[in-house]
């Protein structure tokens, strides 16, 4: 179910939009028995495909339905699949003070800027101007250029990265999210390619989210006009939520690790490594895409939501 409250109003914006037309409505009622790509969607609501995938867009966006992209007799096609049973939006909330409301300290920081890795072949990193560095070599991820990098692939290992929190002094994190572009690592692309890809927090391993493959049956969307078209293309967006319960990918819960596990009171900075663990199922790399690569304007983003506390 999800619960989401007056005091998060951007988020239930984002979702009364979601649902202000009667198609998007439809669209999440055919998926109560199964799940359907978007042609099948198209068929069964009489609606031109790509009306019918601007709405699966919109929906996606809010994370009311999520989607896989799965081997197809050409290319890929885009099942969809609904994200919640039950909708629970609750108005009547008790807000004494404005100090109460929820606040959000937001960080974006550029895939290149990572401060430590262990990586091994295949491996390389690109920018929007070209190669950065020579592919296949792990120990050209300790060149000074490797700042600039705006994708980022290895088979096996991590990348390290340490981001501020410049949090008010009385703050008491609610919840911590990073969001970010990423598929599978395989030879040239493989649609069908599993990788299990595990994020950590402070050296706490908070989950771990399977990328179905490694994508390229199109160009990336933001992609600049030298990469090649039969290397991988683009990725998917998903975010990492810890709050003070559980830790959710796309709001769908991976592990019970809380807030409380990640020791973040005090601090004025944290660690974040993502990577390949070393007795993970399906080891089939990274390519993390920021904001000149891909489908999505964006590097690594942290965004911090927090309460401040009564001076009392």
């Amino acid at each position: 179910m999800l619960d989401i409250t007056i005091n998060e109003p951007d988020r239930l914006v984002q979702i009364a939009h979601a649902l202000s037309t009667r198609a998007r409505v439809d669209i999440l009622r055919l998926l109560n028995a199964k799940s359907l790509n978007v042609i099948e969607i198209s068929e069964a609501l009489q609606l031109p495909v790509s009306t019918v995938a601007n709405h699966v867009k919109l929906l996606e966006a809010a994370k009311l339905i999520h989607t896989e992209l799965l081997p197809a007799t050409r290319g890929a096609m885009k099942v969809c699949s609904r994200s919640y049973d039950d909708i629970l939006i609750t108005l009547n909330t008790s807000v004494h003070w404005s100090k109460d409301d929820v606040s959000v300290y937001e960080v974006e920081l550029p895939i290149g800027q990572y401060s430590n890795c262990e990586v091994h072949p295949t491996c390389g990193q690109a920018s929007a101007e070209g190669m950065l560095i020579r592919e296949d070599e792990p120990a050209s991820f300790y060149h000074p250029n490797h700042v600039g990098a705006q994708l980022i692939w290895f088979r096996k290992g991590y990348l390290d990265y340490l981001l501020p929190l410049e949090l008010p002094k009385s703050a008491r994190p609610e919840a911590i999210e990073f969001s970010m572009e990423l598929c599978s690592e395989a030879p040239n692309f493989d649609n069908d390619w599993p990788s299990d890809i595990t994020l950590w927090i402070n050296d706490v391993e908070i989950g771990t989210w399977t990328s179905p493959g490694d994508f390229g049956d199109r160009r990336g969307k933001l992609n600049p006009d030298w990469w090649i078209d039969w290397a991988t293309q683009y990725g998917l967006l998903k975010t990492w939520r810890v709050d003070k319960e559980r830790t959710t990918i796309d709001m769908d819960k991976v592990s019970d690790v809380s807030l409380a596990d990640l020791a973040l009171e005090g601090r004025h900075h944290l660690k974040l490594r993502i990577g390949i663990k070393s007795d993970a199922l399906h080891k089939g790399g990274i390519n993390l895409f920021g904001r000149q690569f891909g489908d999505y304007p964006q590097d690594i983003v942290m965004k911090v939501h927090y309460v401040l506390a009564d001076p009392d």
